[in-house]
């Protein structure tokens, strides 16, 4: 009876901890006060519906939304050959190619932040634009690599050898049986790397500029100036969207399978 006790205070004190601040969050977005405080100063939806008013949070969320989607379909593109590559191939130095694609997500953000904007945008004089691309690429690569790595060494090799046995070409067999046979993987990897550059911040906070942040960067300014539940009903409402898409990719993917 008290090891059982035991283990429901430890999992309640770790739930707590876990969803404790989301639900901080959501009650000080709900509060009809004026300034940010929790307990909540009464109920009211008004904050929830100003998010949508904000017209430097409708652009900065159609940044985040156009770095995430593209700059996950690029990491993908050079990601899904690249596993193909370590997993059908002998390639001299594979682990070392490994380590070096996953240093994005080894070193601290804020230190990939600060080298891309001291030797990257500095020196050649990039856009921002073109720099923020570079840098989220990048930083979801590694995730197309490992997830899809995965994807690839459970695929049996047989099944592409019948293929190219029976007249196909490598890119033809590649095409019509291993990537029809590792999209679960190719879509997992999108989910999580689509999650990772959206809800960026080391990195972004170093390469936006005036005229063009991420939806996060753009939340930290409007605090400087503004301290109204308004960031905490964008928060809410930015956690509960990756929540939907987190569930909605273990339920229809079976998302822990990749990850």
């Amino acid at each position: 009876m008290n090891n059982r006790l035991a283990t429901w205070v430890i999992l309640g004190l770790t739930l707590t901890f876990l969803i404790g601040p989301f639900l901080i969050i959501i009650a000080a977005a709900l509060s009809a006060g004026n300034t940010l405080a929790f307990p909540p100063q009464g109920i009211s939806l008004k904050w929830f519906i100003k998010v949508f008013q904000v017209d430097s949070f409708r652009m900065s969320f159609g940044v985040s939304m156009f770095l995430a989607i593209f700059g996950t379909l690029t990491a993908l593109l050079l990601g899904i050959p690249a596993s193909y590559g370590m997993a059908r191939y002998k390639v001299p130095g594979a682990e070392f190619v490994r380590l070096v694609v996953s240093s994005p997500i080894i070193v601290p953000g804020i230190i990939v932040g600060l080298a891309l904007l001291r030797y990257l945008v500095i020196p050649t004089g990039v856009g921002i634009g073109p720099a923020l691309f570079m840098a989220h690429t990048a930083l979801v690569l590694p995730y197309a690599v490992r997830v899809v790595s995965a994807s690839m060494e459970n695929l049996r090799v047989d099944m592409e050898e019948a293929a190219l046995l029976l007249g196909c070409t490598r890119f033809t067999a590649f095409l019509r049986i291993v990537l029809p046979n590792i999209k679960g993987g190719v879509l997992a990897a999108f989910i999580l790397g689509f999650v990772t550059s959206f809800n960026q911040v080391p990195v972004s906070l170093f390469l936006s500029g005036p005229g063009l942040r991420t939806l996060p960067i753009d939340m930290i300014a409007y605090m400087e100036i503004n301290y109204d539940p308004s960031v905490a009903a964008l928060s809410a409402l930015l956690a509960a969207l990756s929540i939907a898409i987190i569930f909605a990719a273990e339920k229809f993917l079976g998302f822990s399978r990749y990850v």
